[in-house]
């Protein structure tokens, strides 16, 4: 026991174990600058070939972005995992063993991981299949917003409102894409029963005639469909106008604002919700009276019962 005790000590002591400490680390520190390196390097020449725009394959550039951040991706997952495998090769760690062992342990851990390989599956689909690009504005899983990210088992959708959302592909089932093709402006315009359709109609048409000089989110002159519905007090006109993707909601605003001065201008007030209500008296006199406020007016009318 004695003896084995100072072999112990020779060899913790001894000039050969730390040496092979020394060389390991070494090799461990070399490999893990290599690898970042290869990473950094590989992403800057992703980099620059997408920033050729690929002249002769003539992809878009929406698709660009997606195509650029995936491959990047994946070849920082492939370099990362080929270092490991050579970090555990310098611990003597026989690797030819250990992914046999992973592969009949992946088999069962594959049987609970369904999800992590349905999520991977989508994300091949998905990119691939051109369903959504970085970039693009699109409704997916409940969340509207601009594409910041798509990775092979995530998707990041930035909210309008600043909020990260990070979406299992798996759970992308239908999307809602908006930046593929040009938006539709609808907007309806109020005008009261007083004032004279044609004339209202001639005002709306000259007011459009010049929103796409004026808004280059509009690029059609805004078309008048027709009067919509008859409401209580008012009538409703529809106009439509195309616009860029994803601008069909600012160009409605730009519209409205338009149409309301200019029928304000040409003597057209928007309407005032009205009630009107009916009594009947006993003193056999008919009276009508008007009240008129900013927000509501009230008409009061007494008839005399002929009966």
């Amino acid at each position: 026991m004695e003896k084995k005790v100072y072999d112990f000590w020779d060899f913790i002591t001894g000039p050969d174990l730390w040496i092979t400490i020394g060389q390991g680390l070494l090799k461990i520190i070399l490999i893990a600058v290599l690898s970042t390196l290869v990473v950094k390097i590989s992403k800057n020449v992703i980099e620059r070939a997408f920033g050729r725009r690929l002249k002769a394959v003539r992809i878009s550039q929406r698709r660009e972005q997606t195509m650029k951040k995936l491959i990047q991706n994946v070849v920082a997952y492939v370099v990362y995992f080929t270092a490991i495998l050579m970090i555990l090769e310098v611990f003597t760690i026989n690797i030819g063993a250990l992914l046999a062992g992973a592969g009949v342990a992946g088999l069962a851990i594959g049987f609970g991981a369904q999800n992590l390989v349905r999520d991977i599956i989508s994300g091949f689909f998905i990119i691939f299949e051109d369903q959504f690009s970085v970039g693009d504005y699109v409704s997916v899983a409940g969340v509207e917003g601009t594409v910041e990210e798509i990775g092979l088992r995530t998707t990041k959708v930035l909210s309008w409102t600043g909020e990260i959302n990070v979406i299992p592909n798996g759970n992308i089932t239908q999307v809602i894409n908006y930046s593929i093709h040009n938006g539709l402006a609808v907007v309806d315009i109020n005008v009261p029963y007083e004032s004279d359709v044609f004339k209202a109609e001639k005002i709306i048409e000259e007011i459009a005639a010049g929103l796409p000089e004026k808004y280059e989110e509009i690029i059609s002159v805004p078309e008048i469909i027709g009067v919509q519905s008859l409401e209580a007090s008012y009538f409703v006109i529809r106009v439509t106008a195309e616009t860029l993707p994803v601008y069909q909601w600012a160009g409605a605003r730009m519209i409205r604002k338009e149409m309301k001065q200019g029928l304000y201008n040409a003597g057209i007030d928007i309407p005032s919700p009205r009630v009107v209500m009916y009594s009947r008296d006993v003193d056999g006199i008919g009276m009508i009276n008007k009240h008129e406020g900013d927000d509501t007016g009230m008409i009061n009318k007494h008839a005399h019962d002929r009966e």
